[in-house]
Parts: C-alpha cells; structure tokens; sequence
C-alpha cells in the first residue's frame, strides 16, 4: 500500500470520527438563540412570588402591562386590547392632516405591514390625535393610499380623553391638543402577546424601523420557543 492511500484512508478515518462532534458543537454552541433578549419598559414591581434558577431563589418580576383601550378602525368595527389578544402589535399616532411627517411614518408602517403580510402573529395599530376630523370615512380613504397588503393594519380613532391617557399612561408617549395644533410621539412602539412594552422607534428614521424589524423577529423567535406552532 502506497503513502498516498495511507494518507487517505487516514484523512477518511478523521473525517469519521470529528463530524459528529461538530455538528454536537453546532446544534448546542452555535444552535443557541443569539438574539439579546429584549428589555421591557415600563415601572415594575418585585413579586411575593419567586422561582429558582441553577439552585439560586430569584424572586419573580411584575412588568407593566398596557390597559384596554375603546377605539373604532377604519370599517367601523370595534378594537379593543381583546381584539389583539395574543398577538404581537406595533402602535403610532398621527392624523390625517399633519405635515409630511405623518405621511413618512406611515409609509414606513406600509412597509412593515407588506413584510408580515403573511405573518397572523403580528397586528398594526395607527390612532388618530384628530378623531373629530379623522372619521371613519377619512381613516378609511387615508389608508387606502397605502395599497395595505394585509388587513391586519388597523387605523381607529376614539374619545380623545381615552386616546391620550392610553398614550401617556398606557405606552408612555405624547398625545394632546395644543391649541389649534397637536401634540403627539412619532415613535412606533413595540407591544409583546402579553401587552407589556419592549421597544421604542423612531418612525421616520430609516435605521429605528429596520431595528424594529429585527425586534418584532426576535418576539416571534420568543413566542414559538415557549408553544410549538406554525410561523405562518
């Protein structure tokens, strides 16, 4: 037997005998979530309650949670926090007859919306400042400008006063009448399928909204790890 098939069949023996071991390494090491967990915002409480972690007692944390809401969208229909009910949402404000501003946030929400189209995990709430001048035929007309691709991007308006303690208590935004102007986030914020709060984006900001996309992927990783169901 020659060097060259001595070599060979050494080579081949080698390959045997670390393959499987690789691949151990690559579905324990490398086959963890590398996504950093998102934090969560919001005032919170330390509960009675605890749970241990490798021997170590740690005590439970009880993370704000957004409260219900009354709104209309844009097909009459009633939404409430029920209507999202296991679902990972996006919200912002606006109003119709804002400047330019409003139109790029907006376009930037079109743009999310076209990428989850297909995704019934994920949910878009767009709320209006204006109600008395953003009716339902108005919000209506407005989001068909859009082209939506999903029907899972709702535009609801609602009683002022509910709307703008919803922002400021509920998600910790700007949301007010100023005069004959308004006052309002341009933030997208970003609400977990157990409605606490685990982001804030600039809407039109280009960099922020591709953050967020990359965060809403990381909710979903989330929420399929702790049930076994479809994406899609």
């Amino acid at each position: 037997m020659n060097k060259a098939s001595i070599l060979k069949k050494i080579l081949i023996l080698v390959l045997i005998l670390a393959v499987p071991g690789f691949l151990y390494y690559l579905l324990t090491a490398k086959g963890k979530n590398r996504y950093k967990p998102l934090a969560v915002f919001g005032p919170k409480v330390v509960a009675k309650t605890g749970h241990k972690f490798h021997g170590k007692y740690i005590p439970d944390t009880i993370y704000h949670t957004i409260p219900d809401f009354k709104l209309t969208d844009q097909e009459g229909k009633p939404v409430t926090l029920n209507t999202l009910k296991g679902k990972i949402f996006v919200v912002n404000f606006f109003y119709a007859n804002c400047p330019t501003v409003c139109q790029t946030i907006n376009k930037n929400m079109s743009w999310l919306v076209g990428t989850y189209y297909k995704n019934k995990m994920v949910y878009f709430l767009t709320i209006t400042v204006d109600p008395e001048h953003d009716t339902q035929e108005v919000l209506n007309k407005y989001l068909q400008t859009f082209k939506p691709e999903s029907n899972r991007w709702l535009m609801c308006g609602g009683d002022t006063s509910s709307v703008y303690n919803f922002a400021r208590n509920g998600l910790y935004v700007n949301a007010a009448k100023a005069g004959n102007d308004f006052v309002y986030s341009d933030d997208f914020v970003l609400v977990d399928q157990e409605h606490r709060i685990r982001g804030y984006y600039k809407a039109a900001v280009t960099p922020e909204v591709n953050r967020l996309n990359d965060e809403i992927k990381v909710l979903i990783a989330e929420e399929l790890r702790k049930v076994d169901k479809p994406l899609y």
